[in-house]
């Protein structure tokens, strides 16, 4: 009889065990879609602000992402304060994969897009880039392929230069760390420089010279990881050439080393 009721217990502890692994339903699979917003109190890009040269001009910014094996595709937004809608709205997509365990490489193409109307100047710029990573250090280059750069070249053709220098083949080379230094708490470093094309940097004539020169600009920063998707961030941004690009800009001290502050929230 102890074997019986043994043997009738193992079978029924088996097939409860059957069941419930049956009914436990599988993991579900992580979406290839992505989504990010940000509050920031100033967007400064490549060292330069978008809005204003005040500490506070707030940015409200966000955008979404599609990756499937490695191909990606995103949008990216953000309020600015040179054009008369004031959004920058940024296209991308692209490829990134593995070298080896600790190195990997993406290349893509962006266009940086701002939506106006009966704007003098246009500043789309469409740029190719590629990038390689190790670990928490990323170098990337972008190569622009449209044929100015930020309006730069439609500027100097305005203000009486008498053609249009062409920005295409301007670059960017930069290198960005992202180190952790403890539990949630990361360090934030990047140093970038622009060449502008040959046209640009040669755009004068006998009475209008509106050559630009190449400039660095600089980050150094940490963010703090808030869990469930949140984060805060804090960095000191700035550039080199304040003067030429202060006259530039009509006064406005773009290139100046300021304090940004920025909520994050990835979804």
């Amino acid at each position: 009889m102890k074997k019986s009721s043994i043997a009738v217990s193992s079978l029924l502890s088996l097939a409860a065990a059957s069941v419930f692994a049956q009914a436990t339903p599988p993991a579900p699979e992580p979406s290839p879609f992505t989504a990010n917003l940000n509050l920031a109190t100033k967007y400064k890009f490549r060292g330069q602000d978008q809005g204003n040269d005040k500490f506070l001009s707030p940015a409200f910014q966000g955008g979404f992402d599609w990756s499937a094996n490695g191909w990606y595709l995103g949008n990216w937004n953000s309020n600015i304060g040179f054009t008369n809608t004031g959004i920058e709205m940024d296209f991308y997509g692209g490829y990134r994969g593995e070298i080896s365990k600790d190195f990997g490489y993406d290349v893509g193409l962006l266009e940086y897009y701002y939506p106006s109307k009966d704007m003098a100047i246009q500043f789309n710029t469409l740029e190719l880039y590629g990038a390689l990573t190790w670990q928490w250090l990323t170098v990337k280059y972008s190569h622009t392929v449209s044929k100015d750069y930020f309006g730069n070249g439609q500027a100097g053709e305005l203000l009486g230069l008498g053609y249009k220098p062409s920005g295409r083949h301007t670059g960017y080379l930069e290198a960005n760390a992202n180190f952790p230094l403890v539990d949630k708490l990361t360090l934030n470093a990047h140093a970038g420089y622009t060449r502008y094309s040959s046209d640009l940097r040669n755009a004068r004539t006998a009475t209008v010279d509106n050559a630009i020169p190449n400039y660095f600009d600089y980050k150094l920063g940490v963010t703090y990881d808030l869990g469930s998707g949140f984060s805060i961030a804090g960095a000191v941004v700035g550039a080199s050439k304040r003067s030429f690009y202060k006259t530039y800009f009509g006064g406005s001290d773009v290139n100046k080393t300021t304090a940004i502050f920025t909520l994050s929230k990835v979804m």
